[in-house]
């Protein structure tokens, strides 16, 4: 399986530092990672993933901490670390018109679950921004901006184990209305409540299982 050029939007189970951008908050390191055990990039669910696929990492636009929708752990995020504002400022910084994407993973929702950011309806269209500060109809402003910025692309999104299951029975309803692929994690090895090796392995053979 090839992905070819990869953009991965995500949160702290997606970062290690020195290959995520400047400024963006880490999780991983080679100094060691919280309470798990990796301190490696070549353990990440990411870098197995690419390394097996033959496939290119463009940018890996993750962010510790970071909510898909604008409430974080302290309040609005809408300027600085949610997914949709990080998308946004790929967009105005011309992005997309420099780099081919083919594959496009998101995996969100820790965080909207563990801030307990308020989680709202779906809502496919006429959002305002009120709305978005609630976690499903921001998912949904957010698949659908990738899908109007990437109609070509595939978009993969990869929902964790231990959400709300508000917001896993809504991601997989989102998903399902908007035709883009989903892979619904299961029983991830965790410490801390972010993988392990032997977790960022299981999350890399479960994404490589559902989409083969």
């Amino acid at each position: 399986m090839d992905f070819k050029n990869v953009l991965i939007f995500g949160d702290s189970y997606s970062t290690f530092a020195g290959y995520i951008p400047d400024g963006f908050a880490v999780y991983y390191s080679e100094n060691g990672s919280g309470e798990t055990d990796v301190s490696k990039v070549s353990e990440t669910w990411w870098y197995q993933l690419l390394k097996e696929s033959n496939s290119e990492l463009i940018q890996n636009n993750s962010w510790s901490g970071s909510t898909v929708c604008y409430t974080g752990y302290d309040g609005d995020c809408s300027e600085t670390s949610s997914f949709i504002c990080r998308l946004n400022k790929l967009a105005c910084a011309g992005f997309f018109e420099k780099n081919e994407i083919n594959t496009v993973f998101v995996f969100g929702g820790t965080n909207d679950s563990w801030a307990n950011s308020p989680i709202g309806e779906l809502k496919y269209s006429d959002w305002q921004k009120d709305d978005l500060f609630s976690v499903l109809p921001a998912f949904c402003f957010f698949i659908n901006k990738l899908k109007d910025i990437l109609p070509r692309a595939d978009i993969v999104c990869i929902i964790n184990t231990e959400l709300k299951p508000e917001i896993t029975d809504g991601f997989k309803s989102a998903c399902e209305h908007f035709g883009i692929k989903q892979v619904v994690l299961n029983d991830i090895d965790k410490l801390g409540g972010h993988p392990t090796v032997k977790g960022m392995t299981q999350i890399k053979n479960q994404i490589l299982n559902s989409l083969s």
